[in-house]
């Protein structure tokens, strides 16, 4: 990727399942344990970690027993306002 062009959205998500799967390993939990305390199905941690594809409902889950379902909060915050010229920064 060029890096003065924004990540894509296939970007977004190989950085999402990078992250959750480090995230796991740092807790030290197994496939077969995140899967058991979060309810989502083997088969589909599995599948998030090995191409990025999950369910909403899946990845909150999933976020919320490794301690960062308060990141995904930030989502899509309303932004300030900026000002529109040099003379409403004052």
């Amino acid at each position: 990727m060029l890096s003065f062009l924004p990540p894509s959205p296939s970007d977004i998500q190989e950085q999402l399942r990078h992250k959750f799967k480090t995230r796991r390993k740092q807790l030290g939990y197994t496939q077969i344990e995140l899967a058991e305390r979060s309810g989502v199905s083997l088969g589909s941690l599995k599948r998030f970690e090995t191409i990025g594809q999950i369910s909403l409902e899946s990845l909150l889950k999933l976020a919320f027993v490794l301690e960062c379902l308060g990141e995904l909060e930030e989502v899509c915050q309303e932004a300030d306002e900026m000002p529109k010229s040099l003379e409403g920064l004052e």
